[in-house]
């Protein structure tokens, strides 16, 4: 074994001591007379050749609030062909005319490590760049072949300027343009060329959590800037994203759903709790919260509306409408006869055809379209009965023949009490003089007229207390028509608004 490392580590000196010096003969011989500022082709009047092509890794992040796509890329330049790569790091390899040699007259030597500031490179940068520096890629070496070929492959992190379009958030796809060209070297100096006519290499992609690749073509482009009569070539490079929904949807979406509901349910709580409003102004609350929530992550643009922030405001707009429909009511629940009289169009739509409609129904009071269409032909029918009385009937709510009733048969006169033939009529007649008041008639006349004021007063008041607590019942009734219709119809509205939002987005969940 002793021999054999010996024999291997004599090799390796050997080859050592030959390789040093014809690569450092090799280094003196190429960058003596190399000139850095010299554009590496055989004729000055043709344009040098750079094919570009595009590696993406990974997205490590989409700003949507300042619309900043950061990406990790490889850069790959081919000088002959010029070729950029978006893939985590920065590979530009080309072809050099003036580093090309023998590998059999420097014994062997078929390629070089050359620091980038020894020798020419293409000045390609992103035109959208975002970065502080504008080129974030970090200064390594050249592997520089016997052939000309240059591979120059710095690491770097890429920022660059993307349109948001936050029409569909979160269903969202989104296009993020990267611009690459030569910042001095028009089209007849350098020439780009896509390496790959499909677009990038998205074979060593990593995964995004939030965001979802679904392609990259790039597109070469010819154009004549407003500065310089000369074409100017770049290679455009489109990452096109799709947004995974999964999170939104269940951390905003299903909340605000669930928000709503409550809101719904605010309906049913009895006016008399007390918390009914406190309810309604609460969930307000929370989806105002949710809403701001939403707002922080989008561009302060308004281009355009987001699908979530249109559904968070119509929940937002049928939250505050259960909120001002609460207090009507509340409104209707606790009044009185004394303060308000219910109009008939109220009795008409609240008291007979929406409690039809909705299927409710009174204690007692069965409301059916018959049921209906009689309260109203007896109105009706009351209402032509008063118009055909007078004046004084209308008043005292009496009939108008009451002077016009027949007096009993055989109707005498009696000064002590009052027979079966005692005159009714004239008994209830005014004393003319002292004598008839002094009478007996005349005091039993005035105790029978009080008595009957007395009945009439209670009579009243009876009839004026089960009035106004059927008004009271009226006006609750209402009350609970009202909250039974808010209740229906915001809750089609909800699921018609919930429906909608699915099926006008792009696509529901990409997880």
């Amino acid at each position: 074994m002793a021999p054999m490392l010996a024999a291997l580590a004599l090799l390796a000196l050997i080859s050592v001591s030959e390789q040093g010096p014809h690569e450092k003969r090799l280094l003196n011989s190429l960058l003596n007379s190399y000139n850095t500022l010299e554009r590496p082709v055989a004729n000055e009047s043709e344009p040098l050749e750079v094919k570009f092509g595009l590696t993406l890794q990974q997205i490590i992040d989409v700003d949507e609030k300042n619309q900043i796509l950061t990406t990790n890329v490889w850069l790959n330049l081919d000088e002959k062909n010029q070729l950029l790569i978006t893939n985590i790091w920065l590979s530009l390899e080309w072809n050099d005319y003036n580093l090309r040699w023998n590998d059999s007259d420097y014994g062997g030597v078929k390629d070089l490590r050359i620091t980038p500031n020894k020798l020419w490179k293409p000045d390609v940068l992103m035109y959208n760049s975002a970065d502080e520096g504008f080129d974030g890629t970090y200064q390594t070496n050249v592997v520089v072949r016997n052939n000309g070929s240059c591979l120059y492959v710095p690491p770097g992190i890429f920022k660059s300027t993307c349109k948001i379009d936050i029409t569909w958030f979160p269903f969202d796809d989104q296009h993020c343009d990267m611009k690459f060209g030569s910042w001095t070297y028009d089209g007849n100096q350098l020439d780009l060329v896509l390496k790959d006519e499909a677009g990038g290499d998205l074979s060593d992609f990593i995964t995004n959590g939030e965001w979802y690749l679904i392609g990259m073509p790039g597109k070469k482009n010819t154009i004549t800037y407003a500065c310089c009569p000369e074409p100017y070539v770049d290679v455009t490079f489109t990452i096109m994203i799709r947004r995974r929904t999964l999170y939104y949807f269940f951390n905003l979406i299903v909340p605000c759903v669930l928000i709503s509901s409550m809101a719904l349910l605010g309906f049913t709580l009895p006016p008399d709790s007390g918390e009914k409003l406190t309810l309604g102004v609460t969930i307000l609350l929370s989806l105002t919260v949710f809403l701001n929530l939403v707002a922080e992550t989008l561009p302060q643009v308004s281009d355009a509306i987001p699908l979530l922030g249109t559904y968070f405001n119509c929940i937002m707009f049928m939250v505050a409408s259960s909120v001002v429909l609460t207090v009507v009511v509340l409104n209707y629940h606790h009044r009185t006869a004394d303060i308000h009289e219910m109009p008939q169009w109220i009795k008409t739509v609240f008291l007979q055809w929406l409690p039809w409609i909705l299927r409710m129904s009174r204690p007692g009071k069965k409301i059916t379209r018959k049921t209906i269409m009689m309260s109203n032909r007896m109105r009706e029918l009351e209402l032509k009965e008063r118009s055909s009385k007078s004046l004084l009937a209308n008043v005292l709510d009496i009939d108008d023949d009451f002077r016009h009733v027949p007096p009993p048969p055989n109707s005498t006169a009696s000064t002590g009490n009052l027979g079966p033939g005692t005159d009714f009529r004239r008994s209830f007649v005014r004393p003319s003089t002292m004598e008839d008041v002094g009478g007996g008639l005349g005091s039993h006349h005035r105790e029978l007229h009080l008595i009957l004021r007395e009945l009439q007063f209670i009579t009243a008041r009876m009839k004026k207390a089960d009035e106004e607590a059927e008004l009271i019942s009226d006006w609750k009734f209402a009350a609970m028509v009202v909250d039974r219709f808010c209740l229906f119809v915001f809750t089609l509205f909800t699921i018609i608004a919930t429906v909608a939002v699915l099926l006008s987005a792009p696509h529901i969940i990409v997880q």
